[in-house]
């Protein structure tokens, strides 16, 4: 892997999207929704479409418990079990985690909230803006942070899905 230059992230150019064209059919509901979010977190919108396609296919339900997450990071005092197992959850069209959320100060009663794209968006951004300001803007290493670090391709992976949003 190459160390990549940071991505400039200042708003959307004028013209963005250039041509939806490119777009899968299930990411259109959501493209007010992206540029939105991604605006508000001073994020390249398609970066967070790349982003979501990466890690849930534009499934809005999407959701995957992750053991090892579960292991390490979730604190045996934060709630009932079902909160515990919740919070080792990636959710929605960011498959953000729940204990991450949670500390991003996602406040439902739910984590499935996370599953509604708005909030999903809107939590998914905000951590995301984090991670890339924790970085000094370089993308490859926010990416690794985003993933977690096991995968060392999945930033090639992301930014190869950025064309078709551009």
């Amino acid at each position: 892997m190459t160390e990549s230059k940071p991505l400039p992230l200042a708003a959307k150019p004028p013209e963005w999207p250039r041509d939806i064209a490119t777009w899968p059919t299930a990411a259109l509901p959501f493209r007010d929704l992206i540029e939105q979010n991604a605006l508000r977190f001073d994020l390249r919108p398609e970066l967070v479409c790349a982003v979501v396609e990466q890690e849930s296919g534009w499934n809005t339900w999407g959701m995957r418990f992750e053991p090892a997450f579960y292991g390490h990071y979730v604190n045996a005092d934060a709630g009932d079990e079902t909160e515990r197992v919740a919070r080792a959850c990636s959710w929605g069209l960011m498959q953000v985690m729940g204990q991450v959320a949670r500390e991003a100060g996602f406040s439902y009663a739910f984590l499935s909230g996370l599953c509604e794209p708005s909030n999903g968006l809107f939590i998914g951004c905000s951590v995301l803006a984090r991670k890339l300001k924790l970085t000094g803007g370089n993308v490859d290493t926010a990416l690794l942070l985003w993933n977690g670090g096991g995968n060392k391709e999945y930033p090639a992976q992301v930014l190869a899905r950025m064309e078709k949003y551009a």
